[in-house]
């Protein structure tokens, strides 16, 4: 793709008028672009008045340079800065061409306007023209630092606008043409466009094109325009004057109305901002360039129950919410969470539900906890089981390799099943309940020297009524859904749910563990895999996990 100074001198060399556009940043550039304009003018009247600050030299170079940037970077369309009066001398001047032509900015305009400028539009200001030789000077200076033969610099002359007459127009023009300037701006406030339409009858540089400035005389067309001579038109001003326009009447409005829906007719919907700033490249370049471990899951964690075991630590608060060295499980498991990229989370209330309030965590309650299982729990939040989700009992910690293990499963149904329990079992901790054990398909033999296989086993039997010489390892209380297993899960729910029935050991879904209805859904044939891991992880039941936990938690 050619430089944007090659596109603009394309389009010098094009018959008929180049129409640009003002612009002050890159939404409004991106905007003018959009609207089908040749290429941008960086008003300096436009960037100042989006700092607040009035269009006479108070802002530096370098934040005039940083809002031509923003817009250049924002287009595909050519650039022409305003850059005043080069901000100082011919010394200055060269600098500013050098960073300029850096920028990627296809030309600057410099004005004769002397240090600090005053808008040529301001009533009662003072206004002086810097000498002519002195402004030629800059233009020479200009063209000798370009580096790109295509940049382009105008060199503008505010003689009309000073009230010097036509003939000191006339001189300055030719003076800067002379110079070597590429174009020629003759700027004027009268009403009528007289004074620029005879300035370009008079006009007797044929090689240095004419450029112009329509704002006070608004009723010339273009194309009028470019008959007289005038190859760039530039309508200089009007974004950012339709912007103050427009936020002054949503903001007086929405102040008086207070209320968001009585502007909503003076506002553009959201996706029109979210087309114009690139949101859909950002989600495609995301896609493309940053895979997710997570791949889109939410977990869905089950805090609803009452622990008999932890009292009366949990007197008034349910588990997740006790405190280890400073955070409670549910911050810690967050913690692993976020660390995998799962960032969408719901947590399932019951026992004390008020305690359990985080930013960024959705909550759902059971507040039939006491009478009811973890099945119950979960369909409490099924909402979040439209598509791929975790689930995660809230009373466990475990290491974030066990979860990365758990996110590359293929399968549909996966559970993390710890395979140390062949040398764990005859040290379970006093008072902890029965555990959830695992039979697997074709298991390979359990040991001291067992290492977990990278592929996954499928599980035949699960639940505290598989044999402990049966048993190759314990379900953790972590399990994948994918899309397709979510909706095998709930349409079984459903099938239960009509026929009233048992679900697996338990008489019913109000009774139901989740080891029950995955084993209900094993029992209808679909394939749930066991992920091999091997400790890492720890349930806090009773007292005595709470102080293990306490012991074996560095921080």
């Amino acid at each position: 793709m050619p430089s944007k100074a090659k596109q603009f001198r394309e389009l010098i060399a094009r018959p008929g008028p180049i129409t640009i556009i003002g612009a002050h940043n890159g939404l409004s550039g991106r905007i003018g672009e959009e609207a089908g304009f040749d290429g941008l003018w960086a008003s300096g009247f436009e960037i100042s008045a989006s700092y607040a600050v009035p269009d006479a030299n108070i802002l530096t170079m370098a934040e005039s340079l940083s809002a031509a940037k923003m817009m250049n970077d924002a287009v595909k369309i050519p650039v022409i800065a305003d850059c005043d009066n080069g901000f100082g001398n011919a010394i200055n001047v060269i600098r500013c061409i050098e960073e300029y032509e850096k920028a990627g900015i296809a030309g600057i305009c410099i004005e004769d306007n002397i240090f600090p400028k005053r808008c040529s539009f301001y009533a009662g200001v003072k206004r002086e023209l810097s000498p002519v030789e002195e402004h030629a000077g800059k233009i020479r200076a200009a063209k000798a630092a370009q580096r790109d033969r295509d940049f382009t610099v105008i060199a503008r002359t505010e003689a009309l606008i000073a009230g010097w007459g036509m003939e000191e127009a006339l001189n300055r023009g030719r003076a800067y043409a002379d110079a070597g300037a590429d174009m020629v701006l003759i700027h004027s406030k009268s009403k009528s466009p007289e004074e620029v339409l005879t300035f370009a009858k008079l006009w007797d540089r044929p090689n240095t094109p004419l450029v112009c400035v329509p704002t006070i005389y608004k009723d010339v067309k273009v194309e009028e325009l470019g008959k007289a001579g005038f190859k760039l038109v530039i309508f200089a001003n009007h974004a950012v004057r339709s912007a103050i326009k427009a936020m002054t009447d949503t903001l007086q409005t929405l102040r008086k109305e207070m209320f968001t829906g009585s502007v909503e007719d003076k506002v553009v919907p959201l996706p029109r901002v979210y087309q114009l700033v690139g949101v859909d490249k950002m989600a495609t370049d995301e896609a493309a360039f940053m895979p997710s471990e997570s791949k889109g899951v939410t977990a869905v964690i089950l805090g609803a129950g009452q622990s008999q075991g932890l009292l009366p630590l949990t007197e008034n608060v349910p588990k997740p919410m006790l405190d280890i060295k400073g955070k409670t499980v549910l911050d810690r498991q967050i913690e692993v969470l976020n660390s995998c990229g799962i960032k969408d989370i719901a947590v399932v209330r019951g026992y004390k539900k008020e305690a359990i309030s985080l930013s960024g965590v959705r909550t759902y309650d059971n507040d039939a906890f006491a009478s009811t299982n973890e099945v119950e729990s979960l369909f409490a939040a099924k909402k979040e089981l439209g598509g791929q989700f975790l689930f995660l009992y809230g009373d466990i910690l475990f290491e974030r390799g066990h979860l990365e293990k758990l996110l590359k499963s293929p399968g549909d149904i996966s559970l993390v099943v710890d395979r140390a329990w062949a040398d764990t079992k005859a040290n379970q901790p006093a008072g902890r309940g029965l555990p959830d054990l695992v039979q697997l398909k074709d298991a390979q033999e359990t040991g001291y020297r067992f290492v977990g296989a990278e592929a996954p086993h499928s599980v035949a039997k699960l639940g505290r009524n598989v044999p402990n010489d049966q048993a190759q390892g314990e379900f953790i209380g972590m399990a994948l859904f994918s899309d397709k297993g979510a909706r095998q899960l709930t349409d079984v729910y459903n099938q239960l749910v009509e026929s009233k029935g048992k679900v697996a050991e338990a008489a019913s879904l109000r009774e139901a563990s989740m080891t029950d209805m995955i084993q209900e859904l094993i029992n209808r044939g679909t394939e749930v895999q066991a992920i091999d891991v091997y400790k890492g992880w720890l349930e806090i039941d009773t007292f005595e996990d709470y102080r293990r936990a306490w012991a074996l938690i560095k921080e």
